[in-house]
């Protein structure tokens, strides 16, 4: 029996979003006959915040950067995350059921405890999760579909951000207030039973200006016992004077989801009598999500100012884990009260930016098995801990402008984390005294910190006027996370893990001519004390892992009234030395597992000078192995889709997306686990129609 929903209502009468001028991948749609911009200077001059922790210009960066900007956007109008970030290069957001999703930023997928720390995941550069409490679904706590924009790094950025920017982030932008209409509405209908609607309202008061926008989602699900109802909220203030500018923000997420688990059989996603199969019809998800911030600006020149955005965070989120066979049910959380401090000053040739961040975190966690599945996986409590948490990190980072053609970037970065963990259940086994091999051990309370420093060398040369070469070392980690240290197994009584590191090297070239828009970047990174658990079950810090390969954007506007753009990425990721994770003997230099050596993304697309339009994408996924010893394999997908507009008139806008137009069938992940193939199936063709209005 499938678990009762508890969704809450998503009635259309919520639903919402403000339309305004589309745009396709940085490119601005505005009419061609009137545009005076060119479509290349619209790429290289766009504005990025991720890179430099302040706005600054996309030409100049000395590292990689890929934007999403609103119109990108609300063209995908996404009903998952990986719909709008699979046209990023060297970024995979591979699907699970419902809103569910692992990260890969040049990397693998990365599964199991703590390996979501690899990726910092934030809004407006405020992670959504405190240092040491990662989840590896993390991204559906943010309101990424309304967006201004959404900003990705690629590789190392702990300089600026700290712990967890190892492999790469992602940096949702809110809207400034002012930007939004005054009312706005849209309606959607999709497969399954798909509704969403969306809101957006605001209203301006001499320096004051104020919004709010928000959408909610009811899906019934492709498979059976499955959908989700998710609700978001934003609500902004702002505040701007000579001197002052403020923003306050207060972001609410809230999903109840009954998922839909693995399928298990080779090629298991090709057979129609188990496609829209659920094994795991009881499994559940329900997560909420409360973050506010307060950012305040004092400009005292127009060379200096100083910024400080203290912050609160809470989440919390109940789920049974229907991927073990024994089918535990975990509750995890935390609440976070932190502070970014940030001080700009230009001296001539130099730009200075320095500041101190902390973050001081309660966080807790339990795992409850209510049926006996086997003495060493008994029934009751297998975990029941809290953790309090402290990190504190000082950075500084200078810009030098060497020459008209060159500037040099230097950062250094230090960051002191500390766990204070207590458990709540006993100390020790959780099973019966007589069984020697109990699956779940509780460690005793204890306290345990990690210092690290980082550390980023960059520099960009101007060939030409709009053409850029950008090189950067960077060094970049992340300390282990709270479920790596004190969620044990298999005898192990205390873990010795010592922070994952990356050195990482990229060279690239970016610029424009003509209608061209183009991004290539070579990378080669080297990560050390990779955290995983080996064949005993033991949490252990001795993996070495290799990562390089190209990543490629390229923009065309052929014809007034047509575009094209593409994105590509061919990569290794092997492992570097003989860990223990294989039962069939060595793995070194073999591929690491849910690993693509090519993804790709192409788009073909017209606009006419009336404002509608239509897009045709193509997405390739390469094939990779599943398992470790590389003898289980996904062949890969390709899948094409079809979007469309139409501005019936200047308030009405009638839209509509035909997803896997030639209804293929896939797996949106592959994996192999307890002996077996298992995947996630990709939906067959769907068509999603949504009406908008804007005042």
């Amino acid at each position: 029996m499938a678990r009762t929903s508890s969704c809450i209502s998503t009635s259309p009468i919520f639903v919402i979003a403000a339309f305004s001028t589309l745009t396709f991948s940085g490119f601005s749609l505005a009419d061609p006959a009137t545009e005076n911009k060119t479509l290349l200077l619209d790429d290289i001059e766009r504005v990025v915040v991720s890179a430099q922790r302040q706005d600054s210009l996309l030409l100049d960066e000395s590292s990689n950067v890929s934007v999403l900007n609103n119109a990108d956007i609300k063209l995908i109008d996404a009903t998952h995350i990986n719909e709008s970030l699979m046209r990023i290069p060297g970024v995979w957001i591979s699907r699970g059921n419902g809103q569910e999703h692992l990260t890969a930023i040049r990397s693998p997928v990365l599964a199991g405890a703590g390996a979501c720390g690899a990726f910092y995941m934030a809004e407006d550069g405020i992670s959504l999760r405190a240092p040491g409490f990662c989840n590896a679904n993390q991204l559906f706590g943010v309101n990424s579909e309304q967006a201004s924009q959404i900003e990705v790094i690629r590789g190392p950025m702990s300089t600026l951000y700290g712990a967890n920017a190892l492999h790469g982030m992602v940096n949702v932008i809110s809207p400034d207030a002012t930007s939004l209409p005054e009312l706005g509405l849209a309606l959607e209908a999709g497969a399954h039973g798909y509704t969403r609607g969306k809101f957006t309202v605001s209203k301006q008061m001499n320096e004051h200006a104020f919004a709010a926008y928000g959408h909610a989602t009811q899906d019934d699900g492709y498979k059976d016992d499955s959908g989700y109802g998710q609700q978001k909220l934003n609500l902004v203030h702002q505040f701007h004077s000579n001197e002052w500018q403020v923003k306050n923000l207060l972001s609410f997420t809230n999903l109840n989801q009954e998922t839909a688990g693995f399928i298990e059989g080779f090629e298991a996603y090709k057979d129609p009598s188990l496609k829209e199969s659920n094994p795991n019809p009881e499994a559940y998800r329900d997560s909420q999500s409360f973050r506010g911030y307060s950012q305040w600006r004092y400009q005292t020149q127009d060379n200096e100012y100083y910024q400080i955005t203290p912050y609160v965070r809470y989440h919390d989120m109940t789920f049974l884990m229907h991927f073990v066979p024994w089918k535990p049910v975990e509750n995890n959380g935390h609440k976070s009260v932190g502070m970014q401090m940030q001080y700009y000053r230009k001296f001539n040739d130099i730009e200075l930016i320095s500041g101190l961040d902390w973050d001081f975190t309660q966080g807790w966690l339990s795992e409850v098995q209510e049926q006996g599945f086997a003495p060493h996986l008994p029934q009751g409590t297998h975990y029941d801990y809290e953790v309090d948490a402290a990190n504190w990190s000082p950075f500084v980072n200078v810009s030098w402008q060497v020459s008209n053609e060159l500037t040099i970037d230097a950062g250094i970065r230090y960051d002191d984390t500390e766990y204070d963990y207590n458990t709540l259940a006993p100390a020790g086994s959780a099973c019966a005294p007589a069984v020697n091999n109990c699956r779940f051990i509780r460690p005793q309370d204890q306290g345990v910190s990690f210092s690290d420093w980082s550390v980023r060398l960059g520099s960009n040369y101007a060939v030409a006027q709009n053409h850029r070469i950008y090189a950067q070392y960077a060094r970049g980690f992340r300390p282990p996370q709270a479920t790596e240290l004190f969620r044990l197994q298999d005898g192990q009584q205390i873990t010795q893990l010592d922070s994952e590191y990356m050195e990482s090297f990229e060279i690239g070239v970016r610029g424009a001519a003509e209608n061209w828009f183009y991004d290539v970047t070579w990378f080669d990174m080297s990560k050390k004390n990779h955290i995983f658990q080996d064949t005993q079950r033991q949490n252990i810090d001795n993996g070495e892992t290799d990562h390089k390969g190209v990543e490629l954007a390229v923009k065309w506007q052929f014809l007034p009234e047509w575009y094209a753009s593409a994105s590509a990425t061919f990569a290794e990721h092997k492992y570097a030395n003989d860990i223990q994770i294989s039962f069939s003997g060595s793995i070194l230099g073999n591929e690491i597992d849910t690993a693509p050596d090519k993804i790709a993304n192409a788009v073909i697309g017209w606009r006419s000078e009336q404002g509608h339009s239509a897009e045709l994408e193509w997405v390739l996924m390469g094939d990779y192995y599943v398992n470790p010893e590389n003898t289980a394999q996904y062949a890969g997908h390709e899948l094409v889709n079809l979007r469309a507009a139409w501005q019936v008139s200047e308030q009405w806008t009638l839209s509509a997306r035909l997803l896997n137009l030639f209804d293929k069938d896939y797996a949106e992940r592959a994996d192999f686990g307890f002996g077996n193939y298992r995947y996630f199936v990709g939906e067959p063709r769907a068509l999603y129609v949504s009406v908008g209005y804007q005042l």
